[in-house]
């Protein structure tokens, strides 16, 4: 239970946000903080200019420069904070534990005589700032938050810990009046952190041990994205050895989140994290955002393509149609058909991948023509005679050919007969929808995100490439976070997998939310793909944070359809504006002429904040349409849409967004032409922090009536 006095004792008349009587120190320790930074980059310059090195420098001191400023330009990132506020925070110990003050902020600080001004919010001391409650205070006797705008402190607000009776209010939140002055600001297009007002739920989510799988339900608002990316931040505070040298890897859905989020570790004081889709996860291959069909992503995300890519990879290993004979000098050298059965079988049985077999299928190939010879050959002198006679080079690329994921798939997808052969069971339709035509090389080939998991699999299957390890190797992590779980088919779980160094991964979604071809019921469809090193530990995200009352509660109606056994996140705003509904007029073409003013509506109303225009994925066009005949200026969602004050996305774009508000574009058609309406409407509803309006010319769904 939090206790709270959101004033100064004996200092009753004070307002708690912006009159508090120390406001004048804490600014002034805030400016001390401050400057100590500056001069902690000063320092960090310095460094370069002692390891300079003339024209006749040797290559060591080169290195040694070159290390040093790598060094340098890693502190520089750490300590630029942009315009994020630096102190937030501020714990007063009893005097049991020694009294001490400490203030908390996104870097550690210290002056000159190496006294901490600063302590980083990772630190084991700022622990108490998130987790000190009535009932354990952990040795607190005050905790005060600051609210900054960059360098100005704008207001305070303290909360003391001591006589529970005085100060029992249980359903109230720490630091309250902070929290809902950083949920009521105006959104920029750009997620924020929440590293003021982390909240216990929140804070022990954070700091979970690193091993293992750490899963965490959520509703919307819940702030589980940004909960995720705070523990990345903190885990690598914590274990920077050896998280710094096997990485952090951050996977969310679409490039338009990655675009919404990218800019939170940096702001945390972490710029080493690796953001990414899982198309950018396979590398070497031009993969965008969008997902197959209904049926087609569930064919292509089922495990039962990982027997598919094995035997596609296995026809490419064949023996000769008919004896080779080739002319050596005055002799024929030959390699018969039950030749070349024997080593493409030996060279099965020896090596685990594809490539790995080239230069043993390579050496047996001239080694069999040398032994049909008449004379004692040297097999190293006949390769390097024969290696550029077309003959030679067709019956190695027939029999055993060195391919990438890309060039082996455009050949798969280009043949019925391949896909035949890759899989019997696959239906006449099943091959009809794999197929498409064969592009002249694998390169030119736009790959869609449902096929990233068969690229991976295929690279895995393949291996490296004789020479090329480097290039073709599947780069592995420390600790992985995944957003928007709930919609990853088996493939695309078992990929991440791949990449896991140790099986430490925090995975967050929401059932409720699952909208794709792949949409589980429960978390063990989940785990059962993830790595089991260790027992998963789940966790549940409880308080909605960003979503009003009113708003929460239309949500909950879509919800009881959407995921009847999940109860929606209870809201702690509980005011707010109710939903607006608005019958748009025309109808055929003109149904959405009425768009733009609703859409303008929303804009004088949220002011300096940003609205989100969202309708079914097959409808966006036509409203993109109907905003450009309004004259309303929009934005697309592409990695800056969210920067305009207005942007258009559709439904299978949204989630995991914020905005100030949206307008929600003729619901009864999300519910009508997504797999999983009621989850996609459930999403729409639930992306607005202040607002939303309800767009529609066709009869409302009964639910939102």
């Amino acid at each position: 239970m939090n206790t709270f006095d959101h004033t100064q004792s004996g200092q009753d008349e004070a307002d708690p946000i912006t009159g508090h009587p120390e406001l004048a120190a804490e600014q002034a320790h805030v400016d001390l903080a401050h400057s100590c930074l500056e001069a902690a980059r000063d320092r960090a310059l310095s460094l370069t200019r002692m390891v300079e090195v003339g024209r006749g420098g040797t290559n060591q001191a080169r290195f040694e420069r070159e290390a040093i400023i790598d060094q340098v330009a890693a502190r520089l990132d750490h300590l630029d904070l942009g315009d994020a506020a630096l102190v937030f925070g501020r714990i007063d110990q009893e005097p049991e534990l020694g009294g001490g003050v400490f203030h908390v902020g996104r870097v550690g600080v210290w002056d000159a005589d190496q006294e901490p001004v600063v302590v980083d919010w990772r630190a084991p001391i700022a622990e108490a700032f998130y987790r000190a409650t009535g009932l354990e205070p952990m040795g607190l006797q005050r905790r005060r938050h600051l609210v900054c705008r960059g360098r100005t402190v704008v207001g305070l607000e303290d909360e003391l810990f001591g006589d529970l009776e005085r100060f029992r209010d249980g359903d109230r939140l720490k630091g309250e009046g902070a929290l809902i002055a950083a949920l009521e600001m105006a959104r920029t297009g750009r997620l924020g952190d929440i590293i003021g007002t982390i909240q216990v739920e929140q804070d022990k989510i954070i700091r979970a041990p690193l091993a293992g799988v750490q899963v965490v339900q959520g509703g919307p608002g819940t702030g589980k994205t940004v909960v995720a990316l705070h523990r990345a931040a903190y885990l690598l505070y914590t274990h920077r050895f050896p998280l710094e040298g096997q990485g952090v890897l951050v996977v969310g859905p679409n490039r338009l989140f990655l675009a919404y989020i990218e800019q939170v570790l940096p702001s945390l004081g972490e710029a080493g994290v690796t953001l990414a889709t899982l198309g950018d996860v396979v590398g070497g291959v031009r993969i965008d955002d969008r997902r197959e069909e209904k049926e087609m992503g569930r064919l292509k995300g089922d495990l039962r393509m990982v027997r598919f890519i094995s035997r596609a990879v296995r026809t490419r290993q064949r023996p000769l149609r008919a004896d080779l004979r080739i002319g050596h000098g005055l002799q024929w050298l030959t390699l018969s058909v039950e030749e070349s059965s024997r080593i493409v079988t030996e060279a099965r049985r020896r090596f685990r991948t594809h490539n790995a077999a080239r230069r043993f299928v390579e050496a047996e190939f001239y080694g069999a023509l040398v032994a049909s010879s008449r004379g004692d050959l040297d097999p190293e002198a006949v390769r390097e005679r024969l290696r550029g006679e077309m003959a030679v080079r067709e019956a190695l690329e027939w029999m055993w050919p060195v391919l990438t994921p890309a060039q082996m798939l455009n050949d798969l997808f280009g043949s019925r007969a391949l896909i035949r052969a890759a899989d019997r069971s696959l239906d006449e339709d099943q091959v009809e929808a794999l197929f498409r035509p064969r592009q002249v090389s694998g390169d030119d080939v736009y790959w869609t995100a449902s096929d990233a998991p068969l690229l991976d699999e295929a690279r895995a299957a393949l291996g490296a490439r004789p020479g090329r390890k480097e290039e073709d190797v599947v780069r592995t992590y420390g600790h992985i976070v995944v957003d928007e779980v709930q919609d990853l088919s088996p493939m695309d779980l078992r990929m991440l997998e791949r990449r896991s160094l140790n099986g430490s991964m925090t995975v967050v979604g929401d059932i409720a939310q699952a909208t794709g071809s792949w949409a589980h019921d429960d978390w063990e469809e989940i785990l059962t793909h993830l790595p089991d090193r260790k027992p998963p530990v789940r966790h549940e995200l409880t308080v909605g944070y960003r979503i009003p009352g009113p708003l929460m509660d239309l949500a909950a109606r879509v919800l009881a359809l959407a995921a009847p056994d999940l109860a929606p996140p209870r809201s702690v705003r509980g005011d707010g504006c109710p939903p607006r509904v608005v019958e748009l007029t025309g109808a055929g073409a003109e149904s959405l002429d009425g768009l733009g003013d609703v859409v303008r509506a929303e804009m004088d109303a949220v002011g300096a904040g940003n609205v989100a225009v969202i309708a079914a994925d097959n409808q966006a066009a036509d409203v993109e349409a109907a905003l450009e005949r309004a004259g309303v200026a929009f934005g697309r969602p592409t990695r800056r849409g969210l920067d305009a004050p207005v942007a258009v996305v559709p439904v299978g774009l949204v989630k995991g967004l914020e905005v100030d508000a949206t307008v929600v574009v003729e619901p009864a058609r999300i519910l009508r032409d997504h797999a999983q309406g009621e989850r996609a409407l459930y999403v729409a509803l639930t992306r607005a922090t202040r607002r939303v309006a309800l767009a529609h010319s066709e009869p409302l769904p009964e639910v939102l009536l």
